[in-house]
């Protein structure tokens, strides 16, 4: 019978990390305070928050990992060991990690304590896990710019080492997370846990030439001098080895690029064969290939997303629990999946590099902001009694809206017949998110988040 790879959710705080346990995660990771990629927006930066998650999760049986995965500079290293104390003796499952000189102090000082490699070490090949074994760690989390078929390699050459892949969320426009946008234009540095997603900043576009001296310069639209077919040919030539993957034509033109905040300030961008498109990568999603991770032994399905909302936590889990437990019963794909997590606010999705593809389908060119799809987020139920749910309202809806139920007990789409405010009285839409209200509602919905169909 084929194993079932562990299903490993993002915690950004313990209600979401409840809810990836109640929608079938077998473990989550947090970000350890100072030292993890997530300072921002992580309800764990106390260490009496964390100590209360990994208690919790213990006492569900569940995992629990803490990410030490910054690359330090010397002030942080003072500090590290004396700072890792109580952390290590609230005894976690794994540290995830990836600056060697940390894993070396860890290593020494807690032997005993397994080490997983984070993604941001970049490891693409069978020797680098190797080299990880033989340094004590028990998991590799692979980089994200590997194929199904490497992936597969590494494998067959590994068989011993826990290997962990991501399956679904952002992508980064630098290897896996080894970005200098953010330092660059905020002094932010993303390896320190401090990225304010430049990438995802709204950016126009403006066609640029060559100056006397070098530089780049904007140039009106109408003075371009275009051949498509010919630029098409001569793309497909240059970057042959890119295999069947054609590259777009316009991606050999310089462009100067200027962010909406900082007007007047134009800056060039460039594509050539190893990468850089324009800035705002799609979104990850793999369910589709959850089966073949699983039969080729990955221990480990990851989703990112550790300041997401409590309902992407809850979707993603609910989805690839289904996904995992539909390859392990042998039953074929349900491209249903894809739909439900349609309704999750997203940048377009992509496979990312687990298979080939034409390079416009890696890129979102045309949509800088996230979108909802197919349904949207519209309340969480906060307690059933006497057959009516309080609701506590996160979106517009109203009488007659197709609701889905989606709750651990399973989903279910109804049309909201009644709903009642605080009063008991009858209402027929209710706004935004700041609203509380009453729907008839069965008593095994506790904890269901509500979603309205588009």
């Amino acid at each position: 019978m084929l194993k079932a790879p562990e299903l490993l959710l993002p915690a950004g705080s313990l209600e979401k990390m409840h809810a990836a346990f109640d929608f079938g995660a077998d473990a989550v990771y947090a970000g350890q305070p100072r030292y993890s990629l997530r300072a921002r927006n992580n309800e764990f930066s106390t260490l009496e928050v964390l100590q209360q998650g990994i208690n919790d999760a213990h006492a569900r049986g569940k995992l629990f990992f803490v990410a030490s995965n910054i690359f330090p500079h010397n002030s942080k290293l003072k500090t590290y060991l004396r700072d890792m104390e109580p952390v290590i003796a609230m005894k976690p499952d794994a540290l995830i990690m990836a600056d060697p000189g940390l894993i070396m102090m860890v290593r020494e000082k807690w032997p005993e304590v397994p080490v997983h490699l984070s993604v941001q070490a970049n490891a693409v090949n069978w020797a680098d896990v190797k080299f990880w074994k033989k340094m004590g760690l028990t998991r590799v989390i692979l980089s994200r710019e590997l194929s199904l078929d490497e992936i597969e390699e590494i494998r067959q050459e590994c068989p011993d080492m826990e290997l962990e892949v991501f399956v679904h969320g952002a992508l980064c426009i630098a290897y896996s997370g080894r970005c200098l946008l953010s330092g660059y234009f905020n002094h932010r540095d993303p390896n320190q846990g401090t990225c304010t997603n430049s990438c995802r900043w709204d950016y126009k576009v403006s066609n640029a030439s060559e100056n006397e001296t070098g530089d780049l310069v904007n140039i009106p639209v109408e003075t371009i001098k275009f051949d498509f077919n010919k630029a098409l040919e001569d793309a497909n030539q240059s970057f042959s080895a890119m295999g069947d993957m054609k590259r777009h034509p316009l991606a050999d033109r310089p462009y100067l690029i200027e962010e909406t905040g900082k007007p007047g300030s134009l800056m060039p961008i460039l594509e050539d064969e190893h990468g850089t498109y324009i800035m705002n990568s799609k979104d990850l999603r793999a369910v589709e290939h959850v089966e073949r991770l699983a039969k080729i032994g990955v221990d480990s399905l990851k989703v990112e997303g550790r300041t997401k909302s409590l309902y992407y936590v809850a979707r993603t889990a609910q989805v690839y629990r289904r996904a995992i437990d539909d390859a392990v019963a042998g039953r074929p794909f349900n491209p249903q999946l894809l739909g439900e997590l349609n309704g999750l606010a997203n940048r377009g999705y992509t496979d990312g590099f687990y298979q080939r593809h034409h390079t416009q389908d890696h890129q979102n060119y045309m949509e800088g902001v996230s979108q909802a799809h197919r349904s949207q987020y519209v309340g969480q139920v906060l307690n059933v009694a006497d057959g009516w749910a309080e609701v506590e309202v996160k979106n517009r809806f109203a009488v007659g809206d197709q609701i889905e139920i989606i709750s651990p007990n399973g989903n279910e789409i109804v049309t909201l017949s009644e709903m009642r405010n605080k009063e008991n009285q009858s209402l027929n839409i209710i706004g935004g998110a700041g609203h509380t209200v009453r729907i008839p509602l069965d008593a095994k919905y506790e904890k269901a988040l509500l979603a309205k169909m588009l």
